[in-house]
């Protein structure tokens, strides 16, 4: 499988990534990527930017060492409703939204709780992308969240870094995800979750597993630009 986009990465303004734009973008460049996400932490990750960060991501040119870039975030959920912690002046501004789960941020839940926060998450109209859904700190209806993610047109990520360094135990959850994508029509994002730009285009694991399950390219947003202009305009204004 061909992924000719980076679409969740992190550089040192999330607090514990260690690479700038600049390194980024050339580890992008010398990796033939077409386009990468910058997607740093909202401000409630301990460490996170101020919110006015995101506003001043458009102070980033489109373009680096010929590599397209997107300003976003990784937004976290913050409750049962699906609340996030950006807002969504801020976020209407945005390339691309990616949310998702995270200590420190979410509160731990049940079943059912976390599955809630994700499908209210999905009902927010400028997020994009659930990401490392497959989490095992937040057990989740697996099947709902699929169904959701078809019924809300939202993508379901296969975290690269949930399948190597971080969030043991992903993935016998990312696997249970991607099946019942498949049998739903659900869309998915290879996402590496990169805090270091060597790990910028470091798809192996999330694609072994995509692989592995016979996930046809056109399933994955990030396979082609048309398929990720497709998406992120789907029912935003944005000019991508």
């Amino acid at each position: 499988m061909n992924f000719i986009a980076d679409l969740h990465v992190h550089t040192i303004s999330s607090g514990h990534a260690y690479s700038t734009v600049l390194e980024i973008a050339s580890a992008a460049a010398d990796k033939g990527l077409a386009m990468i996400a910058l997607t740093d932490h909202g401000p409630a990750m301990p460490g996170a930017p101020h919110a006015y960060h995101f506003s001043n991501l458009r102070a980033l040119p489109k373009e680096l060492f010929g590599v397209r870039v997107l300003k976003g975030i990784e937004a976290n959920i913050m409750d049962c409703q699906g609340g996030l912690d950006l807002d969504e002046g801020r976020l209407a501004k945005l390339d691309i939204v990616l949310a998702g789960l995270h200590t420190h941020c979410a509160p731990y839940g049940t079943v059912a709780e976390n599955t809630a926060m994700l499908i209210q998450a999905m009902k927010n109209p400028w997020v994009d992308v659930i990401v490392h859904p497959g989490n095992p700190e937040y057990p989740i209806d697996a099947e709902a969240v699929v169904r959701a993610a078809v019924k809300f047109d939202v993508a379901l990520e296969v975290n690269n870094s949930s399948l190597t360094i971080s969030r043991s135990g992903s993935k016998p959850h990312c696997q249970d995800l991607v099946c019942l994508a498949k049998e739903y029509g659900a869309k998915l994002m290879a996402g590496t979750d990169s805090h270091f730009a060597w790990s910028v285009g470091d798809f192996g694991e999330a694609e072994a597993l995509l692989e592995a399950n016979h996930i046809p390219p056109e399933m994955v947003i990030n396979t082609s630009v048309d398929q990720i202009v497709k998406h992120l305009t789907r029912r935003c204004n944005r000019h991508i």
